[in-house]
């Protein structure tokens, strides 16, 4: 199988600036999507930092014999050791940290993603689309155990608090998940700009309407915008198909 890729970040119609970051590595070995949040440009730098040591982790230890899954769960623990890092020697972005969300391709190994918050990743397969990711949020747990319906979720105040993030020193643990891929799926790895904004039969409508991944990704965009852009919107798309 060979990956066709694209991905496209937008600061929305509301906020001035973007606290969103994304990376996708030309090779098509893993693809980043990170979230920030905090004042003093914090959200900014610590979705960049994130972003920025995850990927030179991957690179540096890429050919070594680590599993894919010691791998992937090392960069993040990087990630967050360095916005730690970066919080004390800027005590003004001390309440700063960001989502984020991993996928990587290594040949021979099964592919995997990793994520901490609500940053999301969806398959779509076969006309149906399903959110792969589970939330790191009140509501999310609120929403499992029944407390609350997941219409409910869509307004609840509470419903940006994130249970877990990078840049904290009580992170103690990060899920990683093999993920099962076949010819014909495509991956969404989006921020919540995107999907507080738009339902799922919305999403599934854009990633169905063409094989063009640059014009799904602005589809989706430009969707989320035309329902309020209330927040920063990053979308990463990736396509499985057929070696030609």
């Amino acid at each position: 199988m060979k990956l066709n890729f694209t991905g496209c970040t937008d600061p929305g119609l509301i906020r001035s600036n973007n606290q969103d970051a994304f990376y996708i590595d030309q090779e098509g070995r893993f693809f980043i999507v990170a979230d920030g949040m905090g004042g003093h440009a914090g959200g900014e730098e610590a979705s960049r930092i994130a972003t920025q040591e995850i990927t030179a982790y991957l690179l540096a230890n890429w050919e070594s014999s680590q599993p894919a899954q010691q791998l992937l769960e090392q960069a993040l623990w990087s990630a967050n050791k360095a916005i730690l890092q970066d919080q004390e020697n800027h005590p003004e972005r001390g309440d700063m940290g960001t989502t984020a969300v991993v996928v990587v391709f290594r040949s021979q190994e099964q592919p995997l993603c990793a994520h901490i918050g609500d940053s999301r990743l969806y398959r779509f397969r076969e006309s149906q689309l399903e959110q792969i990711t589970e939330d790191h949020t009140w509501i999310a747990r609120a929403i499992k155990i029944g407390d609350i319906t997941a219409d409910e979720a869509r307004v609840h105040p509470y419903r940006h608090v994130l249970s877990r993030c990078l840049g904290r020193e009580d992170l103690h643990h990060v899920d990683l998940q093999p993920l099962d891929i076949k010819v014909g799926d495509r991956l969404l790895l989006c921020t919540d700009g995107l999907t507080e904004e738009l339902v799922n039969q919305k999403i599934s409508s854009c990633l169905q309407d063409t094989p063009d991944l640059d014009k799904i990704a602005i589809s989706l965009v430009e969707a989320a915008k035309e329902q309020g852009g209330h927040d920063n919107i990053t979308v990463i798309l990736v396509a499985v198909e057929e070696n030609s």
